[in-house]
C-alpha cells in the first residue's frame, strides 16, 4: 500500500534522476534514504513523506510540484542515437529525457502559440531496407525543393528545420560521446531534435542537425526492434542524407576542380561543412577513389585536424528560435508572466532557460525580442511559416514504388 505524499508521480523521479545521469545509490545518498527506498519510489510502491519530498527536490534541484505533475506518454517510436554502446547508455538517457521535456514544453506553450505546420517528407515503413544511395540523394534534393532552398549552401540549417515544423533544442549534458537524438512524438505527431553542445562547434552542429533530419525523413516508420537490428545501416543512411542535403551533387562537384586538402579547406567557409564531410562527399560522388580518400584522410590526420579543423571556431552555433521566441512573446504580450510560465512548464528555471535558449536568469529579468511564432489569440502572421505545409508528405522514392 502506498503511503506518503498523495499524487506523487514515480515517472517524474525517474526523469529527474536520469537527466542528471546519477544512479539510485548516488541519489539515495543525496536525499538521505536507502537505495531500496529510491527504488520503491520509482516503482510506485511507496511515496515519499513531505520532508523527504522536499529533500529530494533540493537534492536534484527540481521544484516539489514537478514530482506531482502528470507525465505524458511520448509513444513507442524509436529515439535515434548514433551509438547504442553500453558506454553511452547514461548519455542516451540524459538526451532522451531532455528531448521529451522539449516536446512537453512545446505542447504546453502550444495552448497559446501556433507552431509552424509540419512539412517534413517521409517514406513508408520498411522501405529504408530497399532504398538505394541514389534515391537518398533524390529525397535530399526533394527536401531542398520543397523548402525552396536552391542548390547552394544553406545559410542556417537549424532555422530550415524549424521552418519545416521541427522543434529543435541544443544544450550541454556533460558527455562528449553524445551528438544528438531525434524522435517523432506521439504527443502531437511532430518531429523533435535535441543536439548536444558539449564537444561540437558550429560546423559540427550543422551536420548533426542534417543527420537528424535524415532520420526524420528516412526512418519515421521504423520501429524500435528494427532500429536496433539495422542500427549501423540506419546511421549510415542518415550520414549519407546529411551529406547530400548539405552538399548537393551537381553544385558541389562543380566547385571541386581538384580535391586536395587545400581545395576543400578553401570551400569550407562557403559551404559551412567540415573537410572530413567534404572528403566523404567527394568519395560518394565518385570524384575520388578509395586510395585518394585514404590519402586525404591520412593527410588530414597528419595536420592535426582530427581534433579540430581550421576555421571551426569562426562559425557560430546556429541557435534554435521557436521555443525562445514563444516564451518571449507570451511575456512581451502580457499573456503570461515569467513566473506563471515557469510554474506551468514545471521544470527548474535553469532547465527551461537552457532548453529554450533563454539567457541565464531570464525568469528574474526583463527582455524582449521579435518573434518567430504567432499567438493564436492575435492571429499574427508568422515570418517563418513554411509554405505548402500539410502535416508532412509520404513520398514514393524512384525505382521502388509500391504496386
Amino acid at each position: 500500500m502506498r503511503t506518503g505524499v498523495s499524487g506523487f508521480q514515480p515517472a517524474r523521479l525517474v526523469q529527474a534522476r536520469e537527466s542528471l545521469g546519477i544512479t539510485r545509490v548516488a541519489l539515495a545518498t543525496l536525499v538521505g534514504v536507502s537505495p531500496a527506498t529510491i527504488s520503491n519510489w520509482e516503482k510506485g510502491s511507496q511515496s515519499p513523506e513531505e520532508d523527504k519530498l522536499r529533500a529530494l527536490g533540493e537534492a536534484v534541484k527540481f521544484p516539489m510540484n514537478w514530482f506531482l505533475k502528470n507525465s505524458p506518454e511520448h509513444g513507442n517510436e524509436p529515439y535515434f542515437f548514433r551509438s547504442l554502446a553500453s558506454s553511452t547508455k547514461t548519455a542516451r538517457e540524459m538526451a532522451r529525457v531532455r528531448l521529451n521535456w522539449v516536446a512537453e514544453m512545446a505542447n504546453i506553450l502550444g495552448q497559446w502559440v501556433s507552431w509552424p505546420e509540419v512539412n517534413v517528407p517521409s517514406i513508408p515503413e520498411k522501405v529504408f531496407l530497399k532504398i538505394t544511395d541514389g534515391e537518398i540523394e533524390t529525397l535530399a534534393t526533394e527536401c531542398r525543393k520543397a523548402w525552396k532552398l536552391g542548390m547552394g549552401p544553406i545559410s542556417d540549417v537549424v532555422l530550415t528545420l524549424e521552418n519545416a515544423g521541427v522543434i529543435f533544442a541544443r544544450d550541454e549534458i556533460g558527455y562528449l560521446k553524445m551528438d544528438g537524438v531525434s524522435h517523432w512524438s506521439q504527443l502531437d505527431g511532430r518531429p523533435y531534435v535535441f543536439v548536444t553542445a558539449d564537444k561540437a562547434n558550429g560546423i559540427r552542429n550543422r551536420f548533426d542537425a542534417a543527420h537528424e533530419l535524415g532520420h526524420l525523413v528516412l526512418h519515421r516508420n521504423v520501429d524500435e526492434p528494427t532500429f536496433k537490428q539495422y542500427h549501423k545501416e540506419i546511421e549510415r543512411q542518415a550520414d549519407l542524407f546529411a551529406g547530400c542535403f548539405l552538399l548537393p551533387a551537381e553544385s558541389f562537384s562543380a566547385e571541386v576542380s581538384w580535391p586536395t586538402l587545400e581545395t576543400l579547406l578553401s570551400l569550407k567557409p562557403r559551404w559551412k561543412t567540415s573537410v572530413a564531410a567534404m572528403i566523404m562527399r567527394c568519395y560518394q560522388l565518385d570524384i575520388i577513389d578509395d586510395d585518394q580518400k585514404l590519402r586525404l584522410f591520412k593527410g588530414r590526420s597528419a595536420r592535426g585536424w582530427t581534433k579540430g579543423e581550421p576555421y571551426d571556431s569562426q562559425f557560430p552555433f546556429e541557435e534554435p528560435r521557436l521555443l525562445n521566441r514563444a516564451v518571449r512573446m507570451l511575456v512581451d504580450q502580457n499573456v503570461l508572466s515569467r513566473t506563471e510560465i515557469s510554474h506551468r512548464l514545471g521544470l527548474s528555471e535553469y532547465l527551461v532557460e537552457s532548453l529554450c535558449g533563454l539567457p541565464k536568469g531570464f525568469f528574474s529579468s526583463k527582455s524582449a525580442e521579435s518573434n518567430l511564432v504567432e499567438l493564436k489569440a492575435l492571429l499574427k502572421e508568422s515570418v517563418s511559416k513554411p509554405q505548402n505545409g500539410n502535416g508532412g508528405n509520404v513520398l514514393d522514392f524512384p525505382g521502388n514504388r509500391t504496386k
